[in-house]
């Protein structure tokens, strides 16, 4: 199964990538610049930064290519030459941005993975980061014949199915899986207190449904714990122990080590398979499932955003954390008007 690319002419994005090394095993722009949030005017799209993920199989080649030709893009960093940048990106999520940069006359944010960090991140997720954003709608710019990084792409996907019927009820929408899903990568997130709008889930979805169907839709027809009922918009799955368990052993490893480290006393080794069964047949299955995730996130989150101010350099990252919280603000003023 190919990841849907989605529709629409991406030119003006694809004309972004012609500034960088084009040796990319895969190119995403994702976020408000891409896809029509709620709440947000008509020009608003136009204003926001674009946000993009390039994934690179050599990154010391890669930057040290892109110091050539996109010297100015970096902080102070540059002066340690691309071994040591790349050591940088290596911390946290494993991904090194570079923001506030202008390019065709729009402010671009870029970031840069290895190709095995990212297909270890979708796999198994080890930080969520990367892999959070592939759950949501994004735009495909490039993507090259890798065979591994195609099935991660499409594990993935599966993945956060599997963990959303987990914190969902019985019977449920199609829009209320899909809310399940984009704030799957937001919990933990400490950027949820500080710095991000609070009603962020609820904007990428609600205008999206049809962006999210596509990405779903055909891993949904083919789940055979859920009845899918697609011209009534809802869904039943199997909640009894033996489907959760069935749905828990399916889950990707790091998130069946957290649970396991959050149910199984300390200092008692037991097997994941045991504790898990033990979690199935728990009433509060989705709330460990949730505390894993969270657990996963909140790490990523913190290393990654204390990496920002070393990777965007002081100035930068003030002006970015104040563009955060205006919108931020201006969310909770619109919630509360």
């Amino acid at each position: 199964m190919a990841l849907p690319v989605l529709s629409s002419s991406g030119v003006k994005f694809r004309r972004v990538l012609a500034h960088f090394p084009q040796e990319l095993s895969l190119a995403f722009a994702y976020g408000s610049g891409v896809f029509r949030q709620a709440g947000a005017s008509a020009g608003d799209g136009e204003n926001n930064m674009l946000d993009f993920v390039f994934a690179v199989d050599d990154s010391v080649t890669w930057h040290m290519m892109n110091l050539l030709k996109n010297r100015s893009h970096y902080s102070f960093l540059k002066a340690f030459g691309p071994k040591q940048i790349s050591s940088i990106q290596s911390y946290g999520a494993g991904i090194y941005y570079n923001t506030l940069v202008p390019c065709n006359g729009r402010m671009i944010k870029y970031g840069v993975i290895s190709t095995d960090t990212l297909i270890d991140d979708l796999f198994h997720w080890k930080t969520l980061y990367v892999a959070g954003r592939l759950q949501k709608p994004v735009k495909i710019l490039t993507q090259n014949e890798n065979s591994k990084l195609q099935a991660a792409l499409v594990s993935n996907l599966k993945s956060a199915v599997t963990a959303a019927f987990l914190m969902l009820p019985e019977s449920f929408s199609e829009e209320d899986l899909y809310m399940q899903i984009a704030g799957l990568s937001y919990s933990g997130d400490f950027r949820m207190v500080i710095g991000e709008d609070r009603s962020k889930v609820q904007n990428i979805v609600k205008p999206n449904v049809p962006h999210f169907q596509k990405l779903y839709s055909n891993i949904l027809q083919d789940c055979p714990q859920v009845v899918y009922k697609h011209h009534l918009g809802r869904l039943e799955i199997d909640k009894s122990p033996e489907g959760q368990f069935t749905q828990l052993m399916a889950l990707p490893r790091t998130l069946q080590q957290k649970i396991t480290s959050l149910v199984g006393p300390p200092g008692k080794n037991r097997d994941v398979e045991e504790i898990l069964l033990q979690v199935a047949h728990d009433p509060d299955c989705g709330i460990v499932v949730h505390q894993g995730i969270s657990g996963i996130v909140r790490s990523s989150s913190i290393v990654q955003s204390a990496k920002t101010i070393l990777t965007a350099g002081a100035k930068k990252s003030i002006t970015y954390s104040t563009k955060k919280l205006y919108k931020m603000t201006k969310g909770w003023l619109r919630k509360t008007s």
